[in-house]
């Protein structure tokens, strides 16, 4: 096409590698020739073309002229490449429509500016795209080719960047799979699966959330139903065939999964309730990654297009992009993108997405990016319909990771304890031992920092709780937490440790009842096993006395599921109990 001077068009599935492949074998067949790929799906309507006072360098006056984008006139022969073109808006199709029809834009003859070729690639689904062409004026200038994953490289360069492993297993299994399932675990998404089987992570984390909800691996039924779900099946026969585990979940999922991020490069998306801490347990992991540098922070409920970079004129008559100052220098960054899917408007989160799926801004590189994580809510919490936009699947596998994360996944109660102390203690007893599992949903971590700050200044705790309208508040009783404010009597690991030998006595009692012990001993045990780290080593002492006197299979389950920090108190635990027992 490229020798005919004719328009390429080519369709595919998302996620088979068709811009990859174009890209390398555009490189081996016309080495002096340079590609301009410019990703539809991330233009705003000033990005190719836009009009600015130009002064006359003859007459000195000013006049206005329409301006190309940079990038179309590189200075010696190129090929075109649209990527994503029928993800584009209306107002950016109708300039993609004149380059792909006549090779012009705006005034602008591209051939002129040293266009060879113009090729436009992307997926046919209505699910995927913003439009479908349909008109025959436009579709009577092109030649189209539709491809599959059988037309792409993917098996080779998966096999070359997964050199640990033999991956012909996974081949097979993904050729013996239906069409449909083959469509949903795309090669784009297979090679993330493979991502998180080397980290030693869930192999679900790989899949992506579409509209809130982890992608099933399920078939379509005749009846056009959904088929069952195979996603564990298929997943688990992924990692036999690899060697690896498959855990359902691992301790300290956050921390875990930005640190790898960091040494992959990867892009990440944390979806989780909010007020639960996740944003802030990103950024000090990051900032830890980075040496103590800060990460680049946007909320895009306020981020503008400008905030990210704005276009130009310069003094040759073309139309650059003046990149914000954080994205230049070579230093090492990262991104925290939070309120991922509250975007304030179109033409911005169009532009990030350039930076999440290129890591590119305005096609230029951005030099020291090493991870990038988006931060969003789900769809829904508590019954209730959250102000979220939606996102469709060819968006959702740009993320190598996503994962739901639950309150309990964010070691937010250690900073509460290590921020407010003894009455942070206190609040998160009662949250732990008074309310019910419903209760624990609408009081979150940061509702919690709010009720110790009103308690602190003497003020009613009810304001605090989320305000639903009409006099309504959360419907949470808050009298057991004013009850253990005013010290009413209860049972901590504080008054454990007071009153530790009449506790081993009341121990020793129910152990002589019964080898399962009894109530007494499940009271203890709830206690421990609710504690926060640093409290549990400030009463080490304690703990080993009462853990040493309850049941083994009580004692059991504080190994089961721990992070490696609680892993190692318990160990230490443990042998300090074996040391006690010894004659």
């Amino acid at each position: 096409m490229i020798d005919m001077g004719q328009t390429g068009q080519v369709f595919g599935e998302h996620g088979i590698g068709k811009t990859s492949t174009f890209v390398s074998h555009l490189a081996e067949a016309y080495p002096d020739v340079e590609l301009v790929l410019v990703p539809a799906a991330n233009l705003t309507p000033d990005d190719l073309l836009a009009h600015a006072p130009v002064r006359d360098p003859e007459t000195g006056r000013l006049a206005l002229r329409q301006l190309v984008m940079s990038q179309l006139a590189p200075g010696r022969p190129f090929v075109l490449l649209i990527d994503d073109s029928l993800q584009a808006g209306e107002s950016i199709q109708s300039q993609l429509m004149q380059i792909a029809c006549n090779w012009t834009l705006g005034g602008h003859d591209l051939r002129a500016l040293g266009c060879i070729g113009v090729f436009l690639t992307d997926n046919e689904s209505l699910a995927e795209t913003a439009a479908r062409r349909s008109d025959l004026a436009i579709l009577d200038r092109m030649v189209t080719i539709r491809i599959t994953a059988d037309d792409t490289a993917w098996r080779h360069k998966l096999a070359a960047s997964y050199r640990r492993w033999d991956l012909s297993g996974v081949f097979f299994l993904w050729a013996s799979l239906s069409p449909r399932l083959r469509e949903l675990l795309s090669p784009r998404t297979l090679d993330h699966v493979l991502a998180q089987a080397e980290e030693g992570f869930p192999l679900s984390w790989g899949l992506p959330l579409v509209n809130g909800e982890r992608l099933r691996l399920a078939d379509v039924r005749p009846d056009g139903g959904p088929g069952p779900n195979r996603t564990r099946e298929i997943l688990d026969r992924i990692a036999r065939l690899l060697d690896v585990p498959n855990p359902e979940r691992i301790s300290d999922p956050v921390r875990r999964v930005v640190r790898a991020a960091l040494r992959n490069r990867w892009t990440v998306l944390l979806q989780g309730p909010p007020g639960c801490g996740k944003t802030e347990l990103v950024r000090q992991t990051l900032r830890e990654g980075l040496g103590g540098r800060e990460p680049l922070y946007y909320s895009l409920p306020v981020t503008n297009v400008e905030d990210l970079c704005a276009p130009i004129p310069t003094p040759d008559g073309r139309l650059d992009n003046l990149l914000a100052d954080v994205f230049t220098g070579p230093e090492p960054k990262a991104i925290v993108w939070d309120e991922y899917n509250r975007p304030k408007d179109k033409a911005a989160f169009a532009k990030l997405m350039e930076i999440t799926q290129e890591w590119s801004l305005a096609g230029r590189p951005i030099e020291g990016l090493r991870a990038q994580i988006a931060v969003q809510n789900p769809p829904y919490h508590l019954g209730r319909k959250l102000l979220v936009t939606r996102n469709n699947i060819a968006q959702a596998t740009r993320f190598t990771a996503s994962l739901t994360i639950r309150p309990e996944d964010v070691p937010a109660n250690e900073w509460l304890i290590d921020t407010y102390g003894p009455v942070a203690e206190t609040v998160l007893d009662w949250w732990k031992h008074d309310i019910d599992e419903d209760g624990r949903a609408w009081i979150t971590k940061r509702t919690i920092e709010r009720l110790i700050k009103l308690h602190q200044r003497g003020l009613p705790l009810e304001m605090g709780t989320v305000y639903l309208g009409d006099g309504e508040y959360a419907p949470v009783e808050l009298t057991g937490l004013i009850d253990r404010l005013n010290d009413r009597p209860v049972t901590g690991l504080r008054e454990l440790a007071r009153q530790v030998d009449a506790w081993e006595a009341r121990l020793r009692r129910a152990a002589e009842r019964s080898t399962e012990g009894g109530d007494d001993s499940d009271r203890v045990h709830q206690v421990i096993a609710n504690a926060e780290l640093s409290q549990l080593k400030k009463h080490r002492k304690t703990v080993t006395r009462l853990v040493a006197l309850l049941p083994p299979k009580l004692r059991s389950t504080y190994l089961v599921g721990a992070s490696e920090r609680h892993q190692r108190f318990w160990i230490e635990v443990f042998a300090a109990m074996a040391g006690r027992t010894k004659p």
